[in-house]
């Protein structure tokens, strides 16, 4: 982060070491380390491409890694903007996950770490707060959130033009030109490093990038185009098959409050969509 903000020394009963908040530089390497204590990486609007435990794990807004302590982790902050890091006592943390596992960050867990942030050491709120924290940490299934990232410099450079813009229209043959190599050639690749064709894995790149547009309120039509889909009905059969889940599920219920509140019309369409 080029500006870090650390909320203060926790009481020796906090499970709690540090919360670190703070804006991420454009395309910032965060060197390969280890240390004792699990740390929970979230990603407010930044997307972070995380290597950890030797795997590439994407990491895009509203979505947090947990590292269990003693593994190796570092990446590259792909799009820049407002992440935290929050560090675990090894002796009093309640989660014991072994393996790094992806959460969702949604609008309680989001404001509760920001309050948790804020609050001094000594604030009668802060264990309550801290309880209520570790029940909403609730694993998400692997598809959820990893997207395997190619390692030879042809594939990869594809790769993240396509996370940087998943609405890119560009099919296979374009993209062989954009890399100078054969069409067939990029097409071995890219199943060879990620275990997924080309359309598998831009699949997956687009629905993604969908669950943050789907999670700040965004219509699923207009979610649809801007990942890609020319046709809605085309990307609600992909957010199907990839999550299992319809696009509605994936709203956050505060919109339902709010067009509960501006436009009760607007409040069934969303409903609608579930």
């Amino acid at each position: 982060m080029t500006s870090s903000d650390t909320s203060p020394t926790v009481p020796p009963t906090s499970p709690i070491l540090s919360i670190q908040r703070g804006d991420s530089a454009g395309v910032e390497r965060l060197s390969t380390h280890a240390h004792p204590e699990p740390v929970l990486l979230w990603t407010s609007t930044a997307t972070v491409m995380g290597t950890i435990a030797s795997r590439d794990w994407l990491v895009p807004p509203g979505y947090g890694m947990w590292i269990p302590g003693g593994v190796e982790h570092g990446g590259t902050v792909l799009r820049e903007g407002e992440m935290s890091i929050i560090h675990f006592a090894v002796d009093r943390c309640p989660i014991t996950w072994t393996e790094p596992t992806g959460v969702a960050i949604g609008p309680l867990l989001r404001e509760l770490i920001r309050h948790l942030h804020r609050t001094g050491p000594q604030d009668p709120s802060r264990p309550l707060g801290e309880a209520l924290m570790f029940e909403l940490l609730t694993p998400l299934a692997t598809h959820d959130i990893q997207v395997s990232m190619p390692a030879d410099p042809r594939v990869r450079a594809v790769a993240e033009r396509l996370l940087a813009d998943p609405g890119d229209q560009r099919e296979l043959t374009a993209w062989a030109d954009h890399v100078h190599t054969g069409v067939r050639t990029l097409s071995r690749l890219f199943r060879a490093e990620t275990g997924l064709s080309f359309a598998a894995w831009r699949t997956q790149v687009r629905i993604h990038a969908a669950i943050q547009l789907l999670g700040n309120g965004t219509p699923v039509s207009a979610t649809a185009h801007a990942v890609g889909y020319r046709r809605p009905s085309a990307f609600i059969s992909a957010f199907r098959r990839v999550t299992g889940q319809t696009p509605g599920t994936y709203l956050q219920a505060d919109a339902i409050t709010q067009a509960t509140v501006h436009d009760p019309r607007q409040t069934e369409d969303l409903i609608a969509r579930r």
